[in-house]
């Protein structure tokens, strides 16, 4: 769920989600995260949803 920041309301359907690895940490452990993507006001917004290690 994300707020649109024109309008102030919370967008609920993601139009589109994906998971994504970064760049490795000192330790060599990468961090997966899942993005999605919320149409509103004719805009387009993208928020992280979930953040782990892998």
């Amino acid at each position: 769920m994300a707020i649109c920041p024109i309008c102030g309301k919370e967008v609920k359907n993601a139009k589109k989600t994906w998971k994504m690895a970064g760049k490795p940490d000192k330790n060599g452990k990468r961090t997966q995260l899942t993005i999605a993507l919320y149409d509103c006001c004719g805009n387009t917004l993208r928020q992280v949803i979930d953040k782990k290690k892998i």
